[in-house]
């Protein structure tokens, strides 16, 4: 028997989780971070070296920026369970190409941070719509197959997009500033491919008055206790996991050229991308915690690998390694997220749990900056270790908070 509100696929070949809109929103976030990607490897060298910047700026820069995308994220998910969600997605998708555009354009650091608060904004606005859409009609049991697949293709586009950068670079002759012009070509194509997501909100049709009505009742308090618990563990661990542009500004501080750092940060979104699928699918099949905790782990080799290596040809062993981190706790975690909520509330959900853990990583960016030093050992080793011990005990502490799959 088909569960109510689950779509029946016309292609009986095809799986049920595969809607229209997880193949439309992976090609979107494909698309989006092909661009972002592109630019992202380099960043830290462009602002350190180029605009000269100091390695504080750096960690201050990409905390301010995520800590804008984590206020976005709480108020656009509040929104994405009152109105219709498309309009929020593709602004959101805009605001991230302006963000690209005004990278290109500056001068001096302090125009890169208002660029990637405005990169940022446009994610945090985007984000809980676009994640309460993949789900719509989709079971609990077949959410980690939908976040997986839907990161894989996000993260393919991390693969392309360092890799079309580190050709350019080389044909143009070691500039910099021509790649961020480059970038902003795939940013607006995924703002267009956003018009073919289907919004069952749109032009007031189906569940649109009657969500409004009960997402304005909804107050935060009545989220379930076993989400409040769940977020305050991920609370705790965000803490210490600081920026990517501080670990990729250590792999240039252990010696890797601009083209090598590049090279690097493309093995580890294949990485990534690869095992994204399939850790989200083995998440469907043994408890979440179990699967987040693996990450967690992988987390720790990365940090603690980085913190200890000394050779550049090491970080191409840690950086891949590192991947299994990201594979096993950003889609695994927004899936666990969305079964331990009701579907009305899921925009409220996703957008507080990515605000709240989003603005952790914004206190992690300072402080990591603040404490970097010469070579940011340190910050590294003391996450690290905290992570591993985390991995230790978060399959206990959240056990009574697994869903049912």
């Amino acid at each position: 028997m088909t569960a109510p509100g689950t779509e029946v696929p016309s292609n009986p070949k095809r799986p049920a989780w595969l809607t229209r809109n997880v193949k439309v929103l992976c090609g979107v976030s494909f698309l989006q971070d092909a661009a972002s990607e592109l630019l992202y490897p380099i960043l830290p060298i462009f602002l350190t070296v180029v605009l000269g910047a100091p390695p504080a700026a750096v960690g201050a820069i990409e905390g301010a920026a995520e800590g804008a995308a984590s206020l976005t994220k709480v108020a656009a998910g509040r929104l994405a369970d009152r109105f219709a969600r498309r309009p929020l997605i593709g602004a959101g998708y805009g605001l991230a190409a302006v963000g690209k555009l005004l990278i290109a354009l500056a001068t001096a650091w302090p125009l890169v941070l208002v660029a990637r608060v405005t990169d940022r904004l446009g994610k945090g606005m985007r984000g809980a719509p676009r994640d309460a859409l993949l789900v719509e009609g989709v079971p609990n049991g077949q959410r980690g197959r939908v976040f997986g697949l839907h990161r894989a293709a996000d993260t393919a586009g991390a693969v392309v997009g360092p890799l079309v950068g580190l050709v350019l670079y080389e044909a143009l002759d070691h500039r910099l500033r021509p790649l961020f012009w480059i970038a902003v070509i795939p940013a607006v194509a995924s703002v267009a491919l956003v018009a073919a997501v289907r919004d069952p909100r749109a032009g007031g049709r189906t569940g649109g008055s009657s969500t409004r009505a009960t997402a304005t009742r909804t107050p935060w308090r009545s989220l379930p206790r076993p989400y409040w618990r769940v977020l305050g563990v991920l609370l705790v661990f965000n803490l210490v996991n600081f920026p990517d542009a501080l670990l990729l500004l250590r792999a240039h501080d252990l010696g890797l050229s601009t083209a090598g750092v590049m090279g690097a940060y493309a093995v580890y979104n294949l990485v990534y991308a690869a095992l994204s699928y399939p850790a989200g699918a083995l998440s469907d099949r043994l408890p979440r915690p179990l699967v987040f905790a693996a990450g967690l782990f992988f987390f720790a080799v990365g940090y603690l690998g980085l913190g200890l290596i000394h050779s550049p040809w090491a970080v191409f062993v840690v950086l891949p390694l590192y991947g299994g981190f990201a594979a096993c706790t950003d889609g695994v975690g927004k899936a666990w997220i969305s079964t331990l909520v009701p579907d009305h509330q899921q925009g409220s959900a996703q957008g507080l749990y990515q605000g709240a853990t989003g603005a952790a990583v914004l206190l992690a960016g300072v402080w990591a900056g603040l404490a970097w030093g010469t070579d940011g050992h340190l910050p590294l080793l003391v996450s690290g270790a905290i992570a591993l011990a985390l991995a230790g005990v978060l399959p206990t502490v959240t056990r009574s908070s697994s869903s049912h799959r």
